[in-house]
């Protein structure tokens, strides 16, 4: 089969989900011998432009007939089976589906809620918010929800406005790619076709070494950005609360919170927590491989965040927020427990109690038994083969 795999990679200065999805299932494809090329943009190209590059990127957002150009040719001449789209904002936009059509299939992965929430993630005054996912976006321009800037906000709510309008997820797309089944319900009821949409979690690497829960260090991991969506604030009040008995919380990113929860954290009550910062790949995995406990304590709607992935492959036990998915894709599995989200007490007695448990180690293997069975590389790949097959036969009809 030949695929063409379509992204924009997001900014350089800080480390992408989707970005490394992209990367990663590119590789897989290739592993498994199909024919793949790849079209990609960066957004680093508007960024090094300064206000200008940022009037660029808003006006090729709802529409970019230049990357819907340059895909035209490339399907006209290559004529690959499927074309999967990763994510189109700002640089490559929608407009590639109607240049695709009708020469390849058209699958779209739903790393984010873009399509029908500007903002991409559902979030308002610290709420979950899907205020713009059937109706009018005049909420998301009232709020300045993308950035907390209108004027930045308008470029995407045009766009969501427009391809609702025009029904392009409707008609212009014959595969959805959803992370869970969270999301993929929350979709349909914002309008996608059921019958269209599919479930794939993300995956990852096996890894070269899963060291013995018994062994590991007491020792607890956040990694993430350090933002308010991310719920890195009710973490670090739990931990202020837990006192000097607390084990070491090691926190992994950067962010915009960071220089005020340092500050906060300057207390001895607070000597357990420690501000890693951006770490390699291979470091931030380690220190994943050797906690007893990822915490994600998220209070927005997530997709299915690769760190949960990664934990599950060193059989790390989750703890989750009760917000969106992350239910699902952790206790459902057994393979760690949740809270409230946005409630540091519940995550401090719900952390205390994983940590003082037992029965630990059986969410050890039960998370382990998660990534084989949903996030391995080779689960995967049949879940993206099944997908592409579904995506062909909507394209050509029942009867082919």
């Amino acid at each position: 089969m030949k695929v063409l795999l379509v992204h924009n990679y997001y900014g350089s200065e800080a480390p992408s989900g989707e970005n490394q999805v992209f990367d990663s299932e590119t590789a897989l494809l290739r592993r498994h011998g199909y024919d793949i090329r790849t079209y990609t943009r960066h957004s680093d190209e508007i960024r090094r432009r300064g206000a200008w590059g940022m009037v660029v990127g808003g006006a090729a957002t709802p529409w970019n007939p230049f990357s819907a150009r340059v895909l035209r040719s490339i399907v006209d001449e290559w004529r690959p089976d499927v074309v999967h789209v990763h994510n189109t904002f700002p640089l490559i936009s929608p407009a590639v589906f109607y240049a695709i059509a009708p020469r390849s299939a058209r699958v779209l992965t739903l790393h984010n809620f873009r399509l029908c929430c500007p903002a991409g993630i559902p979030l308002r005054d610290d709420q979950p918010c899907t205020d713009c996912f059937s109706g009018s976006v005049v909420p998301a321009l009232r709020h300045a929800c993308y950035r907390k800037s209108r004027v930045a906000t308008i470029p995407l709510a045009v766009s969501v406005a427009l391809h609702r309008a025009l029904g392009t997820w409707r008609k212009q797309v014959e595969a959805f790619v959803a992370l869970t089944e969270f999301q993929k319900s929350l979709m349909i009821r914002a309008g996608l076709p059921a019958g269209r949409v599919f479930v794939k979690p993300n995956s990852c690497a096996e890894p070269s070494k899963i060291f013995p829960y018994d062994q590991r260090a007491d020792r607890i991991v956040f990694v993430g950005r350090l933002a308010p969506e991310k719920g890195i604030g009710d973490l670090i009040t739990a931990w202020l609360a837990w006192g000097p008995a607390a084990p070491e919380l090691r926190i992994i990113g950067g962010g915009p919170l960071r220089a005020s929860l340092e500050h906060r954290t300057r207390s001895a009550a607070a000597r357990n927590v420690r501000f890693l910062g951006h770490l390699p790949a291979a470091d931030a995995l380690a220190e994943i491989g050797n906690a007893r406990l990822l915490v994600v304590p998220s209070i927005c709607y997530e997709g299915f965040p690769m760190v949960i992935a990664e934990a599950f492959a060193r059989a790390t036990p989750v703890a989750v927020s009760d917000a969106g998915p992350l239910p699902h894709i952790v206790t459902d599995r057994g393979a760690g427990v949740t809270f409230r989200a946005g409630d540091p007490a519940s995550l401090l007695r719900q952390v205390r109690r994983v940590r003082d448990d037992d029965a630990c180690g059986g969410l050890s293997v039960a998370a382990r038994v998660a990534f084989e069975t949903s996030c391995s590389e080779s689960a995967s790949f049949t879940t993206l083969e099944r997908i592409y097959t579904g995506a062909v036969q909507n394209r050509v009809g029942p009867a082919a």
